[in-house]
C-alpha cells in the first residue's frame, strides 16, 4: 500500500497528468477499502468523483494566503498573531513545542534553514463573560460580553518551501475526504455478525489513518510513524479479507466513496471570517474605537468540525532552546 507515495505537485485546477489521476485513484482505494478493486469497472467509476476531487482541493489550498511571517517583532503589528497567541513569548514558546514542527526541524532535510513554512491550525472559542465596559459616560460592572480565545494549536507540514508545504496540504485535504468516506463507512449500520466485525475493522482502520496525519484532525500521543502504521493497515486489510467479500457491500462501499469525492465542495470547505475584538479579545461594535477588523480563514467539514488556519513562516533561529530531560531531571534533583 503506497500511503506515503508523494502524489500533487505543480498542477493548475483541470489541468492533471494521468499519472496523478490514477495515484489519487489507487489512493481513493488504499485509503477506504481496499477490496474496491475486486469490482469490475471500479477505476471508471471513480475518474470523474477522483478529478472532482482534485479540482477541489487544489482551489482550497491555493486560496490560502502568503505565509505572515510570525515573529517576536511582527507579534505587536500583525492584529491576527496578537488575537491568536496571547503574547510573543506565548507564540514562540508553542512553536518550540509543537511536535511536527520539532521534528522537521530535527530531521536532515530541516537543518539549517533560516525560515520554515507550515499552516497553524487552532479553535476558536466564544463564551460569555461579565466585565467592566463604558456605557455612555458611566464605566459599569457586570456587563455581558464575549470573549474570543484560540486552543488547540498546532503546525501542519512544516517545510522549508512553501511550494512543498502546499503540495503536502492538497495530499492532506485529499486524505480527509477519504477519511471522511470512511468514516461513513463504517458507520454503516448492519446485523450481521460478520459485517458488524468488517465495520469494526473499518473503524479500526479510519483510526489508524488519522494517527498517521491523514487528516486536519488533532492526533493524541503524535503522529505514528510510516512503518508501525503499514504493519497495522496491512494487519487490517488481511482481517477485511479473511471475512470474504460481499458483493453488494462493496458495491454501497464504492458509492459512498464516490458519493463523497464528487461533493468535495461540501465536505471540505474554507469560509473567511471577520472578527471585530479589542486589545482583550473582547467582541466589540465595528463602530467602536478599540476594535480592530481581523479577517481570518476558517476550515469546516461535513461532520461539524471547524478551525481556524492561518499560513506562517516561521524562524526557527527565535525559538527557544529545548531543554532535554536528562538535564531538566539533574537539576531538579540538585
Amino acid at each position: 500500500m503506497k500511503l506515503f507515495q508523494s502524489i500533487f505537485g505543480g498542477e493548475t485546477r483541470g489541468r492533471y497528468p494521468e499519472s496523478l489521476i490514477d495515484l489519487a485513484t489507487e489512493r481513493a482505494v488504499d485509503g477506504t477499502d481496499s477490496r474496491l478493486r475486486l469490482l469490475p469497472g471500479y477505476r471508471k467509476r471513480l475518474r470523474e468523483p477522483v478529478i472532482k476531487a482534485i479540482d477541489h482541493v487544489v482551489a482550497l489550498v491555493d486560496s490560502i494566503q502568503e505565509p505572515l511571517p510570525a515573529d517576536a517583532r511582527e507579534h505587536g503589528l500583525e492584529p491576527r498573531l496578537a488575537a491568536v497567541f496571547s503574547s510573543a513569548g506565548d507564540m514562540l514558546e508553542r512553536f518550540g513545542r509543537d511536535p511536527a514542527l520539532s521534528a522537521f526541524l530535527a530531521s536532515a532535510e530541516g537543518r539549517g534553514f533560516g525560515r520554515v513554512t507550515a499552516l497553524l491550525l487552532a479553535e476558536r472559542v466564544e463564551r460569555t463573560i461579565l466585565g467592566m465596559d463604558l456605557v455612555g459616560d458611566q464605566v459599569r460592572r457586570d456587563v455581558p460580553q464575549v470573549a474570543v480565545s484560540f486552543a488547540g494549536h498546532r503546525l501542519l507540514d512544516p517545510h522549508s518551501s512553501e511550494a512543498e508545504t502546499r503540495r503536502q496540504l492538497k495530499r492532506r485535504a485529499f486524505d480527509h475526504l477519504l477519511t471522511l468516506a470512511l468514516t461513513r463507512i463504517a458507520e454503516t449500520r448492519v446485523e450481521r455478525a460478520d459485517l458488524t466485525r468488517q465495520r469494526d475493522l473499518l473503524r479500526r482502520k479510519v483510526n489508524a489513518l488519522e494517527r498517521g496525519g491523514w487528516s486536519f484532525e488533532p492526533v493524541a500521543g503524535g503522529v505514528q510513524d510510516p512503518a508501525t502504521l503499514l504493519a497495522e493497515l496491512d494487519a487490517i486489510g488481511a482481517q477485511l479479507n479473511d471475512l470474504g467479500v460481499d458483493q453488494g457491500v462493496l458495491v454501497a462501499h464504492l458509492g459512498i466513496v464516490v458519493d463523497i469525492l464528487g461533493e468535495a465542495p461540501r465536505q471540505l470547505w474554507a469560509e473567511p471570517i471577520t472578527l471585530c475584538l479589542d486589545a482583550m479579545n473582547i467582541q466589540r461594535d465595528a463602530r467602536d474605537p478599540s476594535a480592530r477588523s481581523i479577517e481570518f480563514l476558517e476550515l469546516h467539514n461535513a461532520r461539524g468540525r471547524r478551525v481556524v488556519v492561518l499560513p506562517l513562516s516561521i524562524a526557527p533561529g527565535e525559538l527557544p532552546a529545548r531543554e532535554d530531560l536528562v538535564t531538566a531531571a539533574q537539576r531538579y534533583l540538585q
